[in-house]
């Protein structure tokens, strides 16, 4: 086989995993503190339109990405203050947010529909990019792509090394004994679903500004759905959620080189394109068979409201 395609198919597949890792990380932090927000695909769409708006203003590319992570952490909150400060239900406040989220980026997002962007210069690693088949592939990308590496590492060591990974992971496990010994539960859960919301937000604005500068209603496309069951097949762990979606991004590509390479097999466009939700979908009902492995690593509170009162 082609070496140089071979290389395509994998630089491919890490762009097009790069969003799912960083929304996907970002929702399993607010996770890991016990609050489920399902509304990261309304999160994506706010973020991925208010990046776009900032660049198309004259924003550098990097201000546009922190453009979409303040929208998107501004969503979060909304979230928060109905689900911590009202005492909401977690699910409904959380698909009300996909659902205003994804209305609000079109109405905004309609005057941008013609309006593409200067594309963004991948970064080049001088020397790695140079070696044979790994060098294209892995170190001449976007520059959000390591990014998304330093996030997973960075998540990993926060979570599993550090006393305020311990102290979140406790306020997910056990809220009452943590507020018992002194730890603001409400505040640390707040700073987790502003997190969540951010990376969610960079997220979409990767999509609008570095994936493909343009915007277009409804160019999330189910991501932040899908970046929801990565957290899950990943089973709150930040290493195997990047793994989860180099795996649904390869999905994702395998369509267009597909199409591209000339099979004679006679497929359905359309049954191409449903192939990662159809993978979501089969993934998920794997994981069902054995809900003791979800019970056994889920935090134990999620989805549960917690009242310092009681």
């Amino acid at each position: 086989m082609d070496t140089s395609l071979i290389a395509s198919v994998i630089a491919a597949t890490l762009v097009a995993g790069t969003p799912l890792i960083i929304v996907a990380v970002g929702e399993l932090v607010t996770e890991r503190a016990g609050v489920l927000n399902l509304g990261a695909e309304g999160m994506m769409a706010v973020g991925a339109v208010a990046g776009f708006a900032a660049a198309h203003a004259g924003a550098n590319p990097w201000l546009a990405a922190a453009m979409g992570m303040a929208a998107g952490a501004a969503m979060a909150l909304l979230f928060g203050y109905l689900a911590l400060t009202m005492q909401a239900n977690q699910v409904a406040s959380g698909l009300a947010l996909a659902i205003f989220g994804v209305g609000l980026a079109a109405f905004f997002g309609k005057s941008y529909e013609s309006a593409p962007l200067p594309a963004v210069t991948p970064l080049r690693i001088p020397g790695l990019a140079d070696l044979p088949l790994i060098g294209p592939a892995l170190f001449n990308q976007q520059a959000l792509v390591y990014v998304s590496w330093g996030l997973v590492a960075g998540t990993a060591w926060f979570l599993d090394r550090s006393r305020a990974g311990l102290v979140l992971r406790a306020v997910g496990e056990s809220p009452s004994a943590a507020h018992a010994v002194g730890y603001p539960v409400i505040a640390i859960r707040y700073a987790a679903v502003a997190f969540g919301g951010a990376m969610a937000g960079l997220g979409g604005a990767f999509l609008s500004v570095f994936y493909t500068p343009l915007w277009s209603e409804g160019m999330v496309a189910g991501r932040g759905w899908i970046a929801l069951a990565l957290v899950v097949f990943a089973t709150w762990r930040p290493l195997r959620v990047m793994l989860g979606a180099y795996l649904f991004g390869g999905v994702m590509v395998s369509q267009l080189f597909v199409q591209g390479a000339g099979l004679r097999i006679e497929i359905p466009a359309q049954l191409l394109s449903a192939l990662p939700y159809l993978a979501t979908i089969g993934v998920l009902v794997l994981i069902s068979r054995n809900p003791a492995t979800i019970r056994l690593n889920s935090p134990a509170s999620l989805g549960r409201a917690f009242r310092p009162d009681r």
